[in-house]
């Protein structure tokens, strides 16, 4: 999207020696059209790498608040910087133009699948990100002063329709690039070919302009040197295009291991199963590039989460909010006592898997074939707001660091979810690791109680180390409308990794790293950090 300071376009407009008028094959009022069109289809290309390179920094790194900071302030930056440097080239503005367009359009076509390869292979993406951010940035901001050099060249006018044309045909451009990304390019075509059909567009618009509009500006050997870049241009995007199905195996091997088996994306994010059947390695369930479920210890995280909860009063009425993978609904059965399961999963593609695919299904223990579970595609938010009683309320749900989760972890979904439990209700939340970091999980716990409930938090340790993409413990918050109690069912099922031992050990391991005074989280001022 061009968008670079005023002042670079008062220099192109008023440079001393107007910029002699262009042999256009055209009338001037038509050419007039065409540079606008141009501009229009630029700032469209612009802001789809822009967005393009938040969703998929946001998508392996989470946080999209700080992704969208960093690409947003670099790129901005960097556009100021193109603009200075691109006043060399006004003097033979056309064949800049054209060489900026074709240079944008390769590298911001190819962006994605670099930043996902540093990704996949490299363990990290930031230092691409902040790479490929300054470098698209000081290409859009470069063409300001071109296009400002061209369109007066169509046809000398004042500074100030110039400046109001030029704008305009910007900004209308972002609109349909920013409209075009989520609603038509990444559920059409995904992040890595939508972006590469973007830098074609992009490379066809700009060489179209220079190469047709703008001919008699060039020399032979420009003219030629630009149909030679423009058509490698075309041939690099147009391979990686043809290559990207055997990219995304490759990496997604690199990033979950060989084995996957199931890899789709949804509306809401990427479902990836690995593992399992006859690999010989545990099941593992990813969700949006994180590790969900793992067959090796799931086992472990899902008592401590469900057990304690039902063994500290009736449990007839459970609500399971996340947990479509049907692993703590398994747990919940094992209860006589329980009447019915709801289980409110936002993406409907998991319950499905969960239902459907023979290794998850076995590792749920067929939990949705019970007549007492039911499934529901909801946002857990919403769910709250429904005027039904529940005697225990389970939050399996991401962590609160990644913050699309956040607002699950929020003072106002915690009124809400109190304003569910029976009397003598239960509430319990997964709170993310402990360790090595333990603000987040505090928070979780002064949050809770802010919403009139008192709490009882404990922490699991992993059967293996912490490492990449792995906690170090499982903490979880147990709350009730009175003080309550960590203990298991006496002649209930009696879960073979927790003891009544072990899980006031946990209680006083994690009052050990207590936090005082930590403020409430809310929707508005989210107080997540490490």
């Amino acid at each position: 999207m061009i968008d670079s300071p005023v002042s670079t376009v008062s220099d192109a407009l008023s440079s001393p020696e107007p910029p002699p008028p262009a042999r256009l094959p055209v009338r001037a009022g038509l050419g007039r059209f065409l540079v606008l069109g141009t501009v229009f289809v630029c700032a469209a290309c612009g802001l789809v790498y822009e967005l393009e390179l938040v969703a998929l920094a946001t998508y392996l790194a989470g946080d999209s608040v700080t992704q969208a900071s960093l690409v947003l302030s670099v790129m901005v930056f960097a556009m100021g910087i193109g603009s200075l440097l691109a006043k060399r080239l006004r003097c033979r503005a056309a064949v800049g133009f054209g060489a900026v367009e074709a240079v944008l359009a390769l590298i911001g076509g190819c962006s994605a699948m670099a930043l996902y390869a540093s990704f996949a292979w490299w363990g990290h993406s930031r230092s691409a990100l902040v790479g490929f951010s300054f470098a698209i940035g000081v290409l859009i901001g470069a063409e300001v002063p071109l296009l400002m050099t061209l369109i007066q060249r169509v046809r000398r006018q004042d500074a100030g329709g110039a400046v109001a044309d030029l704008f305009a045909a910007d900004y209308v451009g972002a609109l349909v690039g920013g409209l075009a990304f989520p609603f038509l390019l990444l559920p059409a075509l995904g992040q890595l070919t939508g972006a590469l059909v973007t830098g074609a567009v992009n490379a066809i618009a700009g060489g179209a302009l220079v190469l047709w509009l703008f001919r008699r500006d060039l020399s032979v050997r420009a003219r030629w040197t630009l149909i030679v870049v423009n058509g490698l241009v075309l041939a690099a995007l147009a391979a990686g295009a043809a290559l990207t199905p055997s990219f995304e195996r490759a990496a997604r091997q690199a990033v979950y291991g060989p084995g996957v088996r199931v890899a789709l994306r949804t509306g809401e994010q990427e479902i990836v199963l690995a593992g399992g059947g006859t690999s010989g390695r545990p099941l593992s369930l990813f969700l949006g590039g994180r590790l969900r479920v793992s067959g090796r210890d799931e086992v472990r995280y899902h008592e401590a989460l469900i057990h304690p909860a039902m063994a500290a009063g009736p449990h007839g009425r459970v609500l399971v909010l996340g947990g479509g993978d049907g692993l703590a609904a398994r747990e919940v059965l094992r209860y006589a006592g329980v009447r019915s399961v709801t289980v409110v999963e936002r993406d409907a593609e998991v319950v499905r898997l969960a239902r459907h695919d023979p290794d998850l299904a076995a590792l749920n223990g067929g939990a949705y074939r019970d007549p007492r579970v039911r499934a529901v595609t909801a946002d857990a938010f919403d769910w709250l707001r429904r005027p039904v009683a529940y005697d225990v309320v389970v939050c399996d749900l991401p962590a609160p660091e990644l913050t699309p989760s956040t607002k699950y972890y929020s003072q106002e979904f915690y009124g809400l979810a109190e304003r569910v439990l029976a009397p003598g209700g239960r509430l319990v939340v997964h709170a993310g690791p402990l360790r090595p970091g333990p603000r987040a999980f505090w928070t979780v716990d002064a949050t809770v109680r802010s919403a009139g409930l008192w709490t009882a938090p404990y922490a699991i340790d992993t059967p293996r180390p912490g490492g990449r993409g792995r906690p170090h413990d499982w903490g979880f918050v147990l709350a009730a409308r009175s003080p309550v109690g960590l203990r298991l069912a006496r002649h209930g099922p009696r879960p073979h990794s927790l003891t009544e031992p072990g899980l006031r050990a946990a209680h006083r391991a994690a009052e050990r790293h207590r936090e005082a005074g930590l403020p409430p989280s809310t929707l508005m001022h989210p107080r997540y950090g490490t």
